[in-house]
């Protein structure tokens, strides 16, 4: 059960690299300069990608949290 930790974190950290990109790719369409439908299916496309990234760093969290509970 002490694998779970490393695995964990290493998710935990996967999660925090995705929502740094989604927030890159939130400023980069804002400065872009969009029309309001161009700008509003951008974003749609980041916040599916930051749930993800929220689903993986969660996961990751709860790994490390059962290997250090077992």
């Amino acid at each position: 059960m002490d694998i779970l930790i490393p695995i964990g974190g290493f998710l935990a950290i996967l999660g925090l690299i995705g929502l740094g990109y989604c927030i890159w790719l939130a400023f980069s369409a804002k400065r872009a300069g969009l029309p309001d439908d161009e700008m509003k299916k951008q974003l749609q496309k980041v916040v599916a990608l930051n749930m993800g990234a929220m689903g993986l760093s969660a996961m990751g969290l709860m790994m490390i949290v059962i290997g250090i509970m077992l």
